[in-house]
């Protein structure tokens, strides 16, 4: 199965969880490009999985192969399937998963074995495609970060709105668990083994930014950056909430409260806060880019769940075989930077000659 989007990098993605191999074609990336592979293969290491207690155990190594270099076209084998594990969802779906829905689409003609094209594995040749991204967004002075904002209920500081330094990116960046608060990343971390324990699992929230961003990207309506970035970001299986700014809290504020009033400070217009998020009519401001992703519990746990047999339509308890995080937020961090920035070069393209 292949998925598609963007308007000037047109970026597909191909494969399955079980399949031989999962990839990604990028058509129109910036000519005269020289991939960084050794510089994306570190990316690569941040979402692989294995390499965590509060992650899924599958080992893979991640490593990534270019197929073509017109259109652009790089690969993972993999290479750490177990599709036994997954033989009776065939008939009986997973709750919380696309089992049933996909079924209902598409038959059997798609192989749901780990969640076939729905799981989150398929996050590895988006983060091929956004780590890419990144180096040449870097050219421009652009750069991504995120942390693990909040696990259940326990939450870590937020960035600074007005003021995000690279130092901080590059701590995130090289952390094997990425929160701004050790005292908050402990709680969180006692909370994930808490639920794995049980069998059970545990969401949370991923708080990303982008810094460098210059004014002027985005448009009007459907060509805002919101518009561009969501889709993109909601493509990621487990998202299920996204909010730029100040988002969900600004319906709490009035309108003297949520305004960011304007200065000019060393010769360039900004704001004092930033509860805009660096967005204004889809458009950025030049003030840092901040939005929120809310990814939900993974729903592989190994607790007995009600489900049915869809040949019989007979109930049955359904226990979860197989390799699963008990949270899915850690591995994330780096594929919500990866969607946000294929988004922006996306969006750079339309403004500049790259």
């Amino acid at each position: 199965m292949k998925s598609s989007f963007g308007k000037n990098c047109r970026v597909t993605i191909f494969g399955g969880s079980h399949e031989d191999r999962i990839g990604v074609t990028l058509e129109g990336f910036p000519q005269g490009f020289i991939p960084d592979l050794e510089r994306l293969q570190r990316f690569m290491e941040r979402r692989a999985p294995g390499n965590s207690p509060f992650a899924t155990p599958r080992k893979e190594p991640d490593l990534v192969e270019v197929e073509t270099s017109s259109p652009l076209t790089l690969f993972i084998r993999n290479t750490n399937v177990r599709s036994g594990d997954y033989e009776r969802l065939q008939k009986v779906p997973r709750p919380g998963h696309a089992d049933y829905t996909a079924y209902i689409r598409y038959g059997d003609s798609v192989s749901m074995a780990g969640g076939g094209p729905f799981s989150g594995r398929m996050t590895a040749p988006l983060c091929i495609a956004g780590g890419l991204a990144m180096q040449v967004l870097d050219q421009h002075g652009i750069r991504i970060g995120a942390h693990i904002s909040s696990i259940g209920d326990r939450q870590d500081e937020y960035f600074d709105p007005t003021a995000i330094s690279e130092t901080l990116l590059d701590t995130l960046s090289i952390s094997d668990f990425p929160v701004i608060s050790a005292e908050a990343g402990e709680q969180m971390k006692r909370l994930i083994l808490e639920a794995k324990i049980q069998g059970d699992s545990v969401g949370g929230i991923v708080e990303a930014c982008a810094i460098g961003v210059p004014a002027g990207l985005g448009g009007a309506m459907f060509d805002g950056i919101e518009s561009i970035l969501s889709p993109i970001l909601f493509g990621i299986p487990g998202v299920k909430g996204l909010e730029f700014g100040t988002g969900f809290a600004a319906s709490l504020l009035r309108g003297s409260e949520n305004n960011d009033p304007f200065i000019v400070e060393n010769d360039k217009i900004r704001t004092v806060t930033n509860h805009h998020g660096g967005i204004l009519g889809g458009i950025t401001s030049g003030m840092p880019l901040l939005l929120r992703v809310a990814f939900k519990p993974t729903p592989s746990i190994a607790m007995e769940q009600q489900s049915i047999n869809l040949s019989t339509l007979e109930p049955e308890t359904l226990h979860v075989e197989g390799r699963h995080d008990p949270c899915i937020v850690l591995r994330a961090v780096p594929v919500v930077e990866a969607a946000i920035a294929i988004g922006l070069l996306d969006l750079l393209m339309e403004r500049t000659n790259l």
